[in-house]
Order: C-alpha cells, then structure tokens, then sequence
C-alpha cells in the first residue's frame, strides 16, 4: 500500500471513529432524557398518595404497568420484526416523544385505573426506545461494543433515576418531577431521529421468522445467557423501584442543603448515578477480560449485598447509605454485558429482534420482585424483602459460568468469552 492510498484509508478511519463517538454520545444523551420518565410515579410517591390518595401498593402497581408496558411494547416489536424492518432511529424518536406525552397525564388524571392505562402506555412506548436504541448502536460497533452498550446502559441508568434528583430539587412542587421528565423524553426522541444516522454494520432486517425466536430456548448459549440475563433482572428492576423508599426509613424525610434538596431522594439518585459509572466501567472490563467473568463478579457482589443490607440497623445509617451506592454499582454493571452478549450469539439480521424478545421477558419477570417487595416489607421488614431478590444473581452465576465452557461463547468479547 503506498503512502497516500494509506493516508486515505487513515483519514476514512478517523472519519468513523468520529462518526462512530459522535453516534454514541447522542444516542446516550438522548437515552438518558427518554428513560426520564421510567420512575416518574415512584419518585413522587408520597406526594401522589397525599394529593391522590394512593396506596403504597398503588404505586406498585403503577410501577408493574409501566414494566408490564415495555413487555407488551418490546414483544410487539419483536414478533412484528418492527426493529430490523424501519430505522431504528426512527422508531425510536417517534416512541420517546410518544412516551413523554402519555407521562404527562399523571397530573390532571386523579383516577387510578385510568393512571395505570397511562402508565401501561408509557412503558409500551418505552419498548420502542431502550431495545432499538441498543440496535441502532450495535450497528455503529464491534469491536468495543460492551463498552458502547455499557454507556448507553449508564445513561439508562441515569434516565431512570434523574426523577428523583427532580424530585430532591423540587420537593414541594411534584408536578414539576413529571414535567421535566416529560420535557426530557421528548428532547431525547428529538435528538435520535433528526441528529443519528445508521451506522456501516447495521444489517437490512430478515422477514418475520417466529423459529428463530424460539432459538433462545433451544440454543444452549443463548439459552444460558437469557437464564443469567433473567437472574439479573429479578434483581435490578425491584431495587430501582424500591431503594428510594428503603432509603427513605433509614434516613428519614429531612432536607440536604437549607431547606432545599430532599436527602433521601438525592442519595437514591446517588445510587442510580454509582450504576452509570459502574456501567461503563464494566465495558471495559468485558472487553478485556470476558464478559462471563464481568457478569459473575457483578452478581456475586450485588447479590451479597441483597442478602445484607436490609438487616442491618439503621442507627448505622453512614454504612447502609456506602453499601447502598455499592449495590446501586454492582446490580446495574453487568446488563449491557448480557444484552452484548445476545448481539454476538445471533444472526445479525435479527439482532434487533433477539435484543428485544430477551428485554421483554426480562422486564415481565420483574413485575414479580416489584411487588413481592412491599408485601414481604409489610410481613417481615427490609431485610428478608431484599434478601429474596439474592436468588436471581445466584441463578445467573450459575448460568454464566456454563456458558463460558462452551465452544459457542469464543463470539463473546472477541473470544475472552
């Protein structure tokens, strides 16, 4: 190759990385305001059950519609082939702004069945925003695609707990919290479909094949990476839903700074934010050492931390709020690693479809945690309530290690499976 045929494949190189960086700043920008308003309702709970007259069981169940939501929305997606078929980036803003608009009903609406519709809609919304956004990026990577996924995770993870950093900032106006989420989300929609384009390895998507589906039962590594991927999320999402409120008894209802800044909900969001951190971090040791081991060290410290916080005394308030920020790192550091994972087992023509099929049974699980949780606070305290979410991360432990020993697992991480 002569110098200058070199020179213009260096400069076309540099042209994609830039692309490429540029890709994924916006698309985790953008996943950050549209998942803004996943926990809307939970960081405003004591306010919806003063003015709504709410239960702390109706929150729950606001929470499982939204989860229940994205499963119906991520499986319309899935079966319809909807994700391979249109761009990407296209179904995503149309969903993100969708979703804002359906969270701004929770303030005129004083009827919970009518919040739960609203609720549910949003999520169904949202199942066109996380699964194509992680297409839309895997299309833009290979090599490097954990760390990428492990951004847009992070950026997820600060999406889902930016209302209650609103929440902490706007304490005694809530209608503020799910107006500037909604503003986010719809922003967020904006940004992806006007500033991203597809990138060089995004694949035309194959017809409607309900077969290939079914391979994520029947193909042991997909199979063992669902099971550990469902391990994970009988954990997350009961966390996320519930360390506000957890946080909450043990340090009580105070302000952080004057009379501003509510304490318990800006150490919640510290704990979302620890998650972010962890996200990417995770990627890049995914990338170097395996995402087998990534998953396993996550699970195995999430999931100890699970099995302790909740017992211990709140008089120790300074070390639960330290494990806490741990528990919020380790519990959110593996998913992009599962969700990579997927990409690199499957034909890349139905690599939206497999993302989004895995998503929506995930999520369906954690309808199960969210409100196991409160019952079992109510029966026996905090304790035994985080302890049950332990079984997950074990499961999946299991799972993962497996899947390492098997041939089909050198496509993960460019072979450190």
């Amino acid at each position: 190759m002569d110098s200058s045929t070199k020179s213009r494949a260096d400069q076309l190189t540099e042209v994609e990385d830039r692309s490429r960086n540029r890709a994924l700043l916006l698309i985790s920008v953008s996943t950050v305001f549209g998942l803004s308003v996943w926990f809307s309702t939970n960081a405003i709970a004591p306010a919806l059950e003063a003015e709504k007259g709410f239960s702390v069981g109706d929150i729950a169940w606001l929470t499982i519609a939204v989860q229940m939501g994205f499963v119906a929305g991520s499986l319309l997606i899935a079966v319809t082939n909807l994700a391979d078929l249109i761009p990407a980036r296209r179904l995503y803003g149309v969903a993100a702004i969708a979703a804002g608009v359906m969270n701004l009903l929770v303030i005129p609406i004083d009827n919970f069945a009518v919040v739960i519709v609203v609720r549910f809609a949003t999520g169904m919304f949202l199942g066109g925003v996380y699964p194509p956004g992680m297409k839309i990026l895997s299309g833009w990577f290979v090599k490097g695609r954990g760390i990428a996924l492990g951004a847009m995770i992070g950026a997820l993870t600060i999406g889902s707990g930016s209302p209650h950093l609103l929440r902490s900032l706007f304490s005694d106006q809530w209608e503020a919290t799910i107006i500037g989420s909604s503003i986010l989300s719809l922003l967020g929609g904006l940004m992806v479909w006007v500033l991203v384009s597809d990138g060089p390895h995004d694949v035309k998507g194959a017809t409607f094949a309900p077969r290939y589906m079914l391979r994520l039962f029947t193909n042991r590594a997909q199979r063992l990476t669902l099971i550990g991927y469902l391990g994970h999320m009988w954990e997350l999402y009961a966390m996320w839903a519930w360390i506000g409120a957890f946080l909450l008894a043990v340090v009580g209802s105070k302000p952080l700074v004057g009379d501003r800044l509510e304490l318990a909900s800006a150490l919640a969001f510290a704990v979302f934010a620890a998650g972010a951190i962890a996200s990417f971090g995770a990627g890049l040791l995914a990338e170097r050492y395996g995402r087998a081991y990534v998953t396993v060290g996550a699970m195995g410290i999430s999931g100890g931390l699970a099995l302790s916080i909740g017992f211990i005394p709140t008089e120790l308030s300074v070390l639960i709020v330290i494990l806490a920020l741990i528990w919020g790192a380790a519990v959110i550091a593996d998913s992009a690693q599962f969700s990579t994972a997927m990409t690199e087992l499957s034909d890349p023509a139905y690599r939206g479809t497999m993302l989004t099929f895995q998503t929506g049974i995930g999520f369906a699980l954690t309808a199960i945690t969210i409100r196991l949780v409160p019952v079992i606070v109510d029966a026996s305290g905090w304790g035994p309530a985080f302890a049950m979410l332990a079984i997950g991360p074990a499961i999946g432990i299991v799972a993962m290690l497996y899947l390492r020993r098997l041939p089909e697992a050198a496509a993960m991480a460019g072979g450190k499976r």
